[in-house]
């Protein structure tokens, strides 16, 4: 392949909309170019790289028998009803795109398809006999993010390949999701990427336990939390910590002294003008919970006020509280005075509330639940005497304790948010470490929720019907690209591991007026081709200044530089990654990079680091 032909632009300084490098070095390499916010169009460098990837994922989940399918990327609303999600898919600030047909009918394109899949194995699937059985596919998917940013980390239009797996019982979808964790770490290990296993909250997808696949990178979204010897790490919306204790709080005697506090509205006011440690205080924050099928929902919950709230925990803890009977958890979001005023009720001390703020205000709400949903973290459970509001304006309760509240202890859960330093659960002799990770890959234990939905059942061994066992498994492959560049470049450019390079060689002809150097360029270029190798020619009329510069930008692991010593029969070698350089006679190019290149294979083809 010559560069002349490849349809190559590269651009000198970094596009205004790129925030992180990899994205800035995607963009400026000529990979991909925007059409729309968070809408790319992969180039013939970047597809490369894509179909690469693709091929490691086929090979690898063919390797643990699981069948390549394609599924419907539009999906009718009527499946999505059945399993309870449409609601929280479309309505508010849902990420599927969803429109309504010729006949009326409303539809998604999908941002996954545990349903589609799901009905299809109710139609497919009747017997033990035929289980346990997966399917996956690769294929663009879609979410109509808020936010779209970072090029391809947070798309509205992205490559994924998603399996699923079916089970006649519990014990053999683990064996499944164990052997889809191996083969996620192969596929990791042979794409050149050093990634982490860590546990993961299910979020919209649910089940009874899941793990993410993170490349660490300086600039991932993710914070992973983890032990120094490896032995755990989780995201930290699921990450747990054993918290530092309290500082007990010492009070005059057994009761409850008010103690007037004007404009002390925050826990760090009050503690700055009172004495307190925060640890001694509970803060109480109201939300309210929107459902799909019932009204919306005033939450009050209790954490200690040296804490901070972990969104993900308090969303799994309000949709447990409320059941299913609720429907889909569509937004959970702070209360706000104007809001409370629209329902018909007083104005509330907001900054002073107390855990026994009561029911009573809530008498008379035009369209609110009439009673608290009343939750607290541990933490806060767990002091026997605290400082808190009083529900009155500018004042606060000194020595409050649970067994005195008025409408009894709240539902407790863990909703706080473990922090970088605190004593690890698994082991409080050692202390969480944080680092950052982009996202790559994720696999769920589904249960039942699905194939239950949807009467996705088969018939056992007894002759009896029952749902199917699933589990889902899915790797973000455009994601997986750009966290490779993230992974893997320096100021100059790109530096690509040699199993997913869009090529593996790059020969640069210094200068297309000299015959001699251009007359071995193509030599070598054929030569190179002959022998398996993947090799770009650089054959443009562009000064040598700007070859080399568009050669470290892209980023192909190897490049010959054919120069001056071409008249002696001799090239420059420089491997990408380490910046190495040495002359070499031109007859040994070939040999020395089959040596290097072919090591490069054989070490990624077994998943070897």
């Amino acid at each position: 392949m010559r560069v002349s032909r490849l349809m190559l632009v590269t651009l000198r300084d970094d596009p205004a909309e790129a925030e992180i490098p990899s994205h800035k070095l995607l963009l400026r390499g000529g990979y991909m170019r925007r059409v729309a916010s968070g809408v790319y169009a992969y180039l013939p460098l970047l597809w490369r790289v894509l179909t690469k990837i693709s091929a490691i994922v086929r090979q690898e989940m063919d390797a643990t028998g699981a069948l390549e399918t394609l599924l419907p990327a539009l999906q009718p609303a009527s499946l999505w009803e059945r399993s309870g999600r449409w609601q929280g898919y479309t309505a508010g600030e849902g990420i599927m795109f969803h429109l309504v047909d010729r006949q009326e009918r409303s539809m998604g394109l999908g941002p996954t398809h545990e349903e589609v899949i799901t009905a299809l194995a109710a139609d497919l699937l009747r017997s033990y006999r035929q289980l346990p059985v997966s399917l996956y596919q690769i294929q663009t998917k879609f979410r109509d993010e808020i936010r779209p940013r970072f090029g391809l980390m947070r798309g509205r239009e992205f490559i994924m390949k998603d399996a699923y797996s079916f089970h006649a019982d519990e014990a053999d979808l683990r064996l499944t999701y164990q052997r889809m964790d191996e083969a996620y770490r192969r596929i990791f290990s042979r794409c050149g990427l050093r990634t982490v296993a860590v546990e993961a909250d299910s979020g919209a997808i649910g089940g009874s336990a899941s793990q993410e696949f993170m490349v660490t990178a300086d600039a991932g979204e993710d914070l992973i939390l983890s032990s120094a010897d490896g032995r755990y790490a989780a995201n930290q919306e699921r990450a747990c910590s054993l918290p530092e204790p309290a500082v007990p709080l010492v009070t005059p005697g057994s009761g409850t002294v008010e103690l007037h506090t004007p404009g002390q509205h925050s826990i760090e006011a009050l503690c700055a003008a009172q004495g307190f440690e925060p640890s001694q205080t509970v803060k109480v924050l109201l939300l309210l919970a929107r459902c799909a099928e019932a009204k919306p929902q005033p939450v009050l919950v209790s954490l200690r006020g040296d804490q901070q709230l972990n969104p993900t925990k308090l969303a799994n803890a309000v949709g447990a509280s409320l059941g299913e009977g609720a429907g889909a958890l569509l937004d959970l979001e702070p209360i706000m005075p104007e809001q409370i005023r629209s329902e018909g009720l007083p104005d509330w001390p907001l900054g002073c509330l107390g855990p026994h703020l009561g029911d009573e205000l809530l008498a008379g709400a035009r369209s609110w639940q009439t009673s608290f949903l009343r939750l607290a973290d541990a933490t806060a459970a767990e002091l026997e005497a605290f400082v808190c509001g009083a529900n009155r304006p500018d004042t606060h309760l000194v020595g409050a304790r649970w067994s005195a509240m008025v409408g009894g202890r709240p539902r407790v859960a863990d909703l706080r948010s473990a922090q970088p330093g605190e004593r690890c659960l698994q082991d409080p002799s050692q202390r969480l470490e944080a680092s950052r990770g982009i996202e790559v890959g994720h696999i769920f234990q589904l249960g039942r929720k699905y194939s239950q939905a949807l009467e996705a059942t088969f018939t056992n061994e007894q002759g009896l019907d029952e749902p199917l066992w699933m589990g889902c498994y899915g790797i973000g492959v455009s994601r997986l690209a750009q966290a490779a560049v993230e992974q893997h470049h320096d100021h100059l450019g790109i530096r690509w591991p040699v199993a997913i390079a869009p090529f593996e060689v790059i020969v640069v002809v210094a200068s297309a007026q000299d015959p001699v150097q251009v007359a071995l360029g193509e030599r070598l270029h054929d030569e190179l081709e002959r022998a398996g190798l993947e090799v770009l020619l650089d054959d443009r009329g562009e000064r040598a200044g700007v070859k080399f510069k568009d050669a470290d930008l892209i980023g192909i692991p190897w490049r010959v530089v054919v120069g001056r010593g071409a008249a002696s029969g001799h090239v420059e070698l420089v491997e990408r990654a380490g910046g190495a350089k040495r002359d070499v006679a031109a007859q040994q190019v070939v040999t020395l990079l089959q040596e290097h290149i072919g090591a490069a294979r054989l070490g990624l083809a077994t998943g070897s680091s």
